[in-house]
């Protein structure tokens, strides 16, 4: 009976799915009215004139793109002044604490009441649907969900403003009905990362988990746990485990791992992209990794092309007008109070009927295999502090992760070339390692405890190694520049290779 009942909902939720498909573009023209209708009272709508914008065209010569520190402003009136109709005709209650930027250690996305609802939630239920068209059964839902989430922090920024990531805002306020079949929030949200390990091994231990929801590497943080306290396989603790829900980062890194921890040939890997800014994709097929990008969720897309990407006034692109195989940085405009806002992702679709895309990075160099999302700006400012704790300096670096194994968490990798090596290179790494939980709030938080990010791994490299190297492959001089931070580990295991570490 419930199964009958669970099928027929979430076959009606996929004809939501179905309609946005078959009509993508008069969509996205439909939600782009809906928020300048929102909007155009507000003192953003009323800077850019928004009664006077009919079409998509005149929205992208009236309104210019918005990176972080463009909003901050208009958040300030928001969180320090206390006023609202200031981006959205609807109270920001929430804001999600994401990583930082060259002027702030977190970046604060405000969240709504309609960006919850017709947003993040309502894409959680078409998830399930198009899920549930590749596991009729969904026997999952007769067990505990273990959703592996953040913790809020009450005033954080103000009286009656509320912060927390993104998950604990999701599951403040999700509803009621939901919460079933879940673990109790007031474990989800226990602040200290150590003590909810350790409740949830107790909890997790003792109930009928069939499905996971959360980023891979906490996630697989806590079943290393699991099954190291237990002394059980996971798939004989959980017979009846079915699938993981994903998302935050890349599970390539990881994958290896969790098919090795969880023995279960039939078990499901299924792909999420759900951010602070939105919730934007869904994998949409059990056999391929791409998702569906979710076109009525209060979200109109842009899209800039690479080639664009580092001009003051880029060109964008609507749905309609971007192609197959190349790469885009995703703007959005939602009800969350977001207009043309750059989010420095970057996509590629495989498809434009229906839509379906793969995350391909970020505009800028960075680090986020762990959800750290370390960026430049970050690593020089961090180095800058180490080296004028130790009297070094340094010449040139570059960084990269070092992905989980058996014996091992995750952990950053450092070649670096110095002009004057400092005296005592575990002292350079400790002050090192505290200047970037300094800058960077998601770094911070990843480093806690050495539970899902080790201590920063330093190898002092001879003068002119990484002028030598670039000479060796054809890069030295002109335009050519030693990749900082890279998300993959093609360019530093080369140069190890090379300079033979």
């Amino acid at each position: 009976m419930i199964s009958r009942l669970a099928r027929a909902y979430f076959d009606q939720k996929y004809k939501e799915v179905e309609r946005f498909v078959e009509n993508p573009i008069a969509t996205q023209d439909r939600v782009l009215k809906y928020l300048l209708n929102g909007g155009k009272n507000t003192y953003i709508g009323e800077e850019f004139n928004f009664r006077t914008i009919k079409n998509r065209d005149d929205f992208r010569k009236a309104v210019p793109i918005f990176h972080y520190e463009d909003l901050r402003p208009y958040l300030d009136k928001i969180i320090l002044e206390r006023q609202q109709n200031i981006l959205w005709n609807k109270p920001a209650q929430w804001f999600a604490m994401s990583s930082g930027t060259t002027e702030d250690k977190s970046k604060y996305i405000p969240v709504t009441r309609e960006s919850l609802t017709q947003g993040h939630y309502k894409c959680g239920e078409q998830m399930l649907a198009i899920y549930a068209q590749a596991n009729r059964d969904m026997r999952f839902l007769f067990g505990k969900t273990l959703l592996l989430g953040g913790s809020k922090q009450i005033n954080r920024i103000g009286e009656g403003v509320f912060t927390g990531d993104i998950s604990a805002i999701l599951i403040k306020n999700v509803y009621p009905w939901t919460k079933l079949s879940r673990i109790p929030e007031k474990i989800s949200l226990i602040p200290d990362w150590t003590e909810k390990l350790e409740v949830l091994t107790r909890y997790a231990s003792t109930h009928d988990i069939r499905a996971f929801m959360g980023v891979p590497s906490w996630l697989l943080v806590l079943l290393k746990k699991i099954k190291a306290e237990t002394g059980k396989e996971l798939t004989d603790l959980w017979p009846h485990l079915e699938v993981f829900f994903h998302g935050g980062v890349s599970f390539t890194p990881f994958e290896e791992q969790y098919r090795k921890l969880i023995n279960k040939p039939d078990m499901y890997y299924w792909e999420t992209y759900n951010a602070s800014e939105g919730y934007f994709g869904v994998q949409f097929s059990k056999d391929s990794k791409e998702m569906l990008l979710m076109l009525d969720s209060g979200i109109y897309y842009e899209f800039v092309p690479m080639s664009e990407w580092d001009k003051e006034n880029p060109k964008t692109l609507t749905l309609d007008e971007v192609e197959t195989g190349l790469n885009y940085a995703i703007v959005i405009t939602t009800n969350g109070g977001l207009w043309r806002y750059m989010i420095g992702d970057t996509v590629e679709f495989s498809s434009t009927k229906p839509y379906l895309f793969k995350i391909t990075g970020r505009t800028k160099s960075f680090i986020n295999a762990f959800g750290e999302e370390l960026i430049i700006d970050n690593a020089d400012r961090a180095l800058k502090k180490a080296c004028a704790q130790t009297n070094a300096q340094i010449i040139e670096y570059t960084a990269a992760p070092v992905y989980f194994g058996d014996n091992n968490t995750g952990a950053h990798e450092w070649l670096i070339e110095f002009e004057v090596v400092p005296s005592d290179m575990d002292e350079f790494t400790q002050y090192l390692d505290n200047a970037l939980k300094e800058v960077n709030s998601d770094y911070e938080a990843k480093r806690s405890y050495n539970l899902s990010l080790g201590a920063p791994i330093i190898h002092s490299l001879p003068k002119g190694a990484f002028n030598q190297w670039q000479s060796s492959v054809g890069k030295l001089g002109g335009q050519n520049k030693v990749p900082r931070l890279a998300n993959n580990r093609d360019y530093i295991d080369r140069l190890k290779s090379f300079v033979q570490i």
